[in-house]
Formats: structure tokens, C-alpha cells, sequence
């Protein structure tokens, strides 16, 4: 099986050239099915990561301008609209057809419930190669080479015509397999062993959790919990809190890391929140806790524990002097 790649790793879709989807897209998210291969668990609903399976599939088509859910409702991170086949548990084609009903963008995405590691720059890769490539429809194949037309992007009015077709040949769509859709599209494929890695199994889905806590992407994974767990869509610069937490650490006190994050970000919503504010009050804080440090620094070298200016008494550093500071200017200073 193919190691997991965090976030920018090639075969994850990302890059700098890559974002939301600018046309405007509906997603399919296809949540039945008996997961029989799982003793007929409830597999969207299956946490890897602490989050639901399905959860993180929404998470990845965020940018949908709406998101049709294929399954009995039930609790979600995301809002959704949700659909069932007629009849109920008729299988991939049937399902479709109901989730397609509740769209009307040209182009849709149609994904399964069961992808923990897709992401939202894939969705954005699969909605850009369709329209490039002119065809009725982009699908990932996985490590094996193999089709996944259900991590795919389609257009719609395709979509429906063949599906309307196959229904009138055989009655019904019911009990169809998903081959009888994509024999009679022009398709072309891209390549993502990660993006497409499904969990059919409880094997696969304890693959799934040990990556998630791979070291290299836990904390992308942790905070992308956090943030769904939190109801906030907001980009997180890590590197710039661990590192505002590692100087309030070991300039003030270890207990100072965690209170100074959560300090920062409730100055960010008093703020109005967004990337700028949590970084500007980052940058204030940032700066406190090296005054801060340089205060400590000063007090040891006045102590004896470090080299001392000449003169009547330790000289001020140059952080011991607030920015605005001028001389005093008074007529009886001196």
C-alpha cells in the first residue's frame, strides 16, 4: 500500500497553482451500501483521526456550492441536502440518480463515503483536468491502476442522459453495477494512490488510523480535527504557533505555551477573526514574550551571571527600553 503523504506531497493534487474550484460545482456523496466486508458496521460513521468517515469526505468537497448526501440523515459536520434511492439499498446507480436529482451545476462530483485521506486540493485537480480534457468525466485510479469512478468529476448533463438511457433499457437502475455508467462515457484519469485509498475493511481502516498519526502529519491532521470539531473554517499558520508557544515556553514558563495560544485566538475573534488577526495578534505576542526574555537576560548579567557594561550599574539593553521611549527632556531632568 502506498504511504500516506501530508498536505503538498506529490500525488496529493496540491500545490501553489491549486485552490477552490471557480466555476462553482454540486457533490454526490454516496453514504448506503450494507458494508458487509465490515459485518454491516455503519461506515460512514466509522472514525479515523476522531473524525467520521464521511465527515472527512464533506470536509473535502468544503467548496461545493451545495452537497447532496446519498444515506438515511444523520449528524454532520457540514450542512448537507440529503436523498435516498428508490428503493432503498438499490445499489450505486440508483443512488446516484437520486443524488444527481438535487443538483444543478454543470459540473458534479461524485464521491464515496469512505476516503480518509482525500482532500479538497484533489476535488480541486479532478474539477480542473475535466474541463481541460473536454470529456464526459476525470476519475482517480488507485495504487493497483485500477478505476475509481467514485473519486471522480463529471458533468452532469452526461451523467443524465446515460442514466436515463440505462433506465429505460432495463427498466430500473436498480441492482446495476456502476461499470454499465462508465462503459458508455469518455473518460480520462489521473493518478492518486493516496487520494483514492478507501476503507472496505477493518484492516484498511486500521491502516487509515496508523497514517493519520504518522509524525509528519499528525498536526495537520489534529488541527483539521479541531477545526470541524470547533464549526471553524480558518487557515491555521502551525509553524507560527509553535513557534509563538516555544518562545513563551522557554522565555516565560512551560505553562505559559498553552495559555498564550488560546489567549492569541480570542484576540483574533475580538478582532473579527480571519488569518490576519490571529497573525497579528501572534506577531504582538511573539514580541512580548522576547522583551520578556530579554528582561530575564538583563536581571542575570546585573546579578553577576554574565558580563556587565562599564559605568555605575548595569546598562539598560536595548530590550529594556520600550519603542517609544525618548530622553527626558524636562528642565530639572538631570
Amino acid at each position: 500500500m502506498t504511504a500516506y503523504e501530508p498536505p503538498g506531497a506529490p500525488g496529493t493534487g496540491t500545490g501553489p497553482e491549486q485552490g477552490a474550484d471557480p466555476a462553482g460545482y454540486d457533490a454526490v456523496v454516496l453514504a448506503g451500501g450494507a458494508a458487509r466486508r465490515l459485518g454491516g458496521t455503519d461506515k460512514p460513521g466509522v472514525r479515523v483521526g476522531g473524525r467520521a468517515l464521511l465527515d472527512r469526505v464533506l470536509a473535502a468537497c468544503g467548496g461545493a456550492r451545495s452537497t447532496v448526501v446519498v444515506a438515511v440523515p444523520r449528524p454532520t459536520a457540514r450542512p448537507v441536502t440529503w436523498a435516498r434511492e428508490d428503493p432503498p439499498g438499490g445499489g450505486p446507480l440508483a443512488a446516484l440518480d437520486a443524488g444527481l436529482r438535487h443538483t444543478t451545476a454543470e459540473h458534479v462530483v461524485v464521491l464515496s463515503a469512505d476516503l480518509p485521506f482525500l482532500q479538497e486540493p484533489t476535488v480541486s485537480r479532478l474539477l480542473r483536468a475535466l474541463r481541460a480534457s473536454g470529456c464526459d468525466g476525470v476519475l482517480l485510479t488507485d495504487s493497483g491502476g485500477r478505476d475509481q469512478p467514485l473519486v471522480a468529476a463529471y458533468r452532469a448533463p452526461r451523467l443524465r442522459e446515460e442514466l436515463a438511457l440505462l433506465a429505460g433499457r432495463h427498466g430500473a437502475l436498480a441492482g446495476l453495477p456502476l461499470r454499465r455508467l462508465t462503459a458508455e462515457l469518455n473518460l480520462t484519469r489521473v493518478s492518486d494512490p493516496v487520494a483514492s485509498f478507501d476503507c472496505d475493511t477493518w484492516d484498511d481502516i486500521a491502516t487509515a488510523r496508523a497514517r493519520i498519526r504518522e509524525h509528519g502529519h499528525v498536526l495537520d491532521e489534529w488541527i483539521s480535527a479541531v477545526k470541524d470539531e470547533l464549526g471553524i473554517d480558518l487557515d491555521v499558520d502551525t509553524r507560527g504557533l509553535l513557534d509563538l508557544a516555544r518562545d513563551a515556553a522557554h522565555g516565560v514558563a512551560r505553562p505559559a505555551a498553552p495559555l498564550t495560544t488560546f489567549l492569541v485566538g480570542y484576540a483574533a475573534a475580538q478582532a473579527g477573526g480571519g488569518p490576519e488577526a490571529v497573525a497579528e495578534a501572534a506577531r504582538k505576542a511573539v514580541a512580548l514574550a522576547a522583551r520578556w526574555a530579554q528582561e530575564s537576560t538583563s536581571e542575570a548579567q546585573s546579578a553577576g551571571d554574565g558580563p556587565q557594561s562599564s559605568g555605575d550599574g548595569p546598562q539598560p539593553s536595548e530590550g529594556d527600553v520600550a519603542p517609544d521611549a525618548t530622553p527626558d527632556t524636562r528642565p530639572d531632568a538631570g
